[in-house]
């Protein structure tokens, strides 16, 4: 089989670049004077309900725009590393519950890498027949230990942080259990860690040998391996994409140190923020004047101790001394409270009793418990939940499998996550534009849904507990590359809209602007084609319009991604964790149920535009406007057409052996 070279023939970069950026800026020009003149012009107030989120979704439209221009302008297009390859690696193929027959395909193709490595098949579903299959091939196996028994697992994430604490190579070549690697990718990539030493990260491209021409399900990304990946390198930006990839072991430990020594701090502050409020309180409440004193004391020494912590000091040293003052304290006041027990019995000994006739106890009336009640007790309960709360402090991170855990562990996308965290930590990557690996790609439409529903769902947890926009480390440009990822998933709202817009106007003849009239269309179409023209020259002949379709097409999933991400990130509803189908068809069918948003709207859109013309037909409706809106509808019908494709496609025609052919991938720049 001949796979398509992912860099097709073009002019010299730097003429080809040129024309980007013209065209870029071109885009954003038009757009935001196409936005502008709708926001104060064009808003039909007579129907603001429809008028408003339709602006609101071409503003977001713009946005996007803005954020492709500024990926793109500074693709970069990286020559091969100077530096011979050096140092020693471990290749981790992950695997859960994948057929053993794939796995060790790929296992057996990672074991003729030509570089020196070692090969560790990382089974997280802990299967004797892949062990010993693993065994007789000599390729290294682990699972997880019984450490994991009972703790979070952390899915994908979990199963490298374990594997991680049983090797020892310098770099780790991580791919999915699908993904059969070139012999010469260690050679092609480990040249970029020894030219920089700040780089961390080398992502090469992901393909497909099961997709067939038609691909109706989306599997290649052309656009995004290729030049998206090269705008986000241009900005330090290209990220890991989960498989694929090389990472370096010291910027991954480093991570994992720093990250436990962050969450060890937090939780200390947070002890002694609760320690200090609870102290202040009792403090102020108490009318003992020796006991303020000491309270006050015990204060003192927990604030020095934020104090301390805040500039830097260890905490070990600032929390010994603050456990030092509560166990003073406790001896104090028990020894106080000896003496206040006593006088309590003797008060209650001078109590009026009475015999209760039911019961025949003897009982404290009304005005015994009133007595009672407004006794002074001891403060010793507060200064107890003081030295609770210091003695529980996670210094081992007990709710861990491990304390450590270098791969991010926040999102069920675990590779932008830490990508992001290396990128903050002022760690460098490379996106090296050549196929070093081949795999296999969801062969239905039931699994291609719930893959980009897990890819959205743990986009959009990043975005929500770590916000690219404002976290520390971060560049201008790694800040925008991040966020853009994040933003192009909030398009399904965005969708609702553009289907809905057109149809509420040939049914109704509800017009969101206030006329079809010369200014829409010379402000609309320039800014229309030069944004065309701009994905053309980006491009460069390669298919892209699957990925368009699917970026309207899939509005259901993107919907569902922000609703269950909220839903875990702010309320902790868990999310599920699917691992992706790698061999052959599910044969349950058509997803039926997960497709009828798209399927009903094609039915509406159908019936909008013969209701449309037959309106025009007979006099009824505007001709500007039911063409223009009979043309928008028909656009959105050829979009989500590809959802029918998708649930009528049989599988791939070429056969899943073809995964088994481990020769080398020719480069497409023709290089050796």
């Amino acid at each position: 089989m001949t796979e398509p070279s992912p860099t097709p023939p073009r002019p010299r970069p730097s003429i080809r670049f040129a024309i980007i950026r013209v065209l870029a800026v071109l885009s954003v020009i038009l757009g935001t004077n196409y936005i502008v003149w709708r926001w104060l012009a064009s808003i039909n107030w007579d129907a603001w309900w429809i008028a408003v989120p339709l602006v609101l979704a071409e503003t977001y439209s713009l946005i996007d725009t803005f954020l492709f221009c500024l990926t793109m302008w500074r693709a970069r297009e990286r020559p091969l590393p100077v530096s011979a390859p050096q140092g020693t690696a471990d290749v981790f193929i992950t695997t859960y519950d994948e057929p053993i027959d794939l796995v060790m395909t790929t296992a057996r193709a990672a074991q003729r890498i030509a570089y020196p490595h070692q090969t560790w098949i990382l089974d997280d579903g802990a299967r004797p027949g892949l062990q010993e299959a693993a065994a007789a091939a000599g390729i290294g196996y682990i699972t997880r230990s019984d450490d994991w028994v009972g703790k979070p697992r952390h899915a994908k994430a979990g199963n490298l942080n374990s594997a991680l604490f049983e090797t020892d190579g310098e770099f780790l070549l991580i791919l999915d259990a699908d993904q059969v690697p070139d012999p010469l990718i260690l050679h092609r990539t480990l040249g970029y860690f020894a030219d920089d030493p700040t780089v961390a990260l080398v992502q090469t491209p992901q393909f497909f040998t099961n997709v067939d021409e038609a691909d109706p399900l989306g599997a290649q990304a052309p656009l995004f391996y290729g030049p998206i990946q090269q705008g986000k390198d241009g900005w330090n930006a290209a990220f890991f994409c989960g498989s694929n990839a090389v990472l370096r072991r010291e910027a991954l430990m480093q991570l994992g140190i720093i990250g436990y020594v962050r969450e060890i701090t937090d939780s200390t502050r947070r002890a002694l923020r609760t320690a200090e409020q609870l102290i202040a309180r009792e403090s102020t409440a108490t009318q003992d004047a020796t006991l303020r004193g000491e309270l006050t004391e015990l204060l003192g020494h927990i604030r020095d101790a934020r104090r301390e912590i805040a500039a830097g000091h260890p905490i070990a040293d600032a929390t010994y001394r603050v456990r030092e003052a509560v166990d003073s304290a406790s001896r104090s006041v028990v020894a106080r409270d000896l003496a206040a027990i006593q006088a309590d019995l003797d008060a209650i000994a001078d109590l009026p009793l009475q015999r209760d006739s039911e019961l025949g106890v003897l009982v404290v009336d009304d005005e015994g418990l009133d007595r009672l009640a407004a006794a002074d007790l001891s403060p010793l309960g507060a200064i107890e939940a003081v030295s609770a709360l210091l003695s529980t402090l996670n210094i081992d991170r007990a709710d861990e499998a491990q304390p450590v855990q270098p791969i991010a562990t926040i999102s069920v996308t675990e590779d932008m996550a830490t990508a992001m965290q290396l990128h903050s930590l002022g760690w460098s990557s490379v996106y090296h534009h050549e196929l070093l690996a081949r795999g296999l790609a969801p062969e239905d439409l039931r699994t291609m849904l719930t893959q980009r529903l897990r890819w959205a769902q743990g986009t959009l947890q990043v975005m929500l507990r770590d916000n690219p926009l404002i976290k520390r480390g971060l560049s201008f440009g790694q800040r925008i590359m991040y966020f853009a990822t994040m933003w192009s998933y909030l398009s399904g709202f965005a969708a609702v809209i553009y289907l809905i817009a057109p149809v509420l106007y040939l049914l109704m003849g509800v017009m969101p602007v206030s006329a079809w009239s010369v200014d829409f269309f010379a402000r609309f179409l320039p800014y229309f084609v030069v944004n065309q023209l701009l994905f053309l020259v980006v491009g460069r002949g390669m298919r892209t319009w699957r990925g368009q379709q699917y970026s309207l097409a899939l509005f259901p999933v993107w919907i569902q991604a922000c609703w269950s991400a909220a839903m875990n990130v702010w309320f902790s509803r868990p999310l599920t964790f699917a691992v992706t189908k790698k061999d052959g068809r599910d044969e349950r069918g058509v997803p039926w149920g997960r497709i009828w948003p798209q399927l009903t709207a094609i039915v509406v859109l159908v019936i909008a535009a013969v209701i449309g013309l037959a309106r025009l037909a007979v006099g009824s409706a505007d001709g500007t406007g039911t063409l223009v809106n009979t043309a928008w509808v028909l656009y959105d019908l050829v979009v989500l057409s590809v959802i029918i494709q998708a649930a009528r496609y049989r599988g791939p025609q070429a056969t899943v052996a073809a995964v088994s052919d481990a020769t080398h991938i020719p480069d497409p720049e023709g290089r050796p």
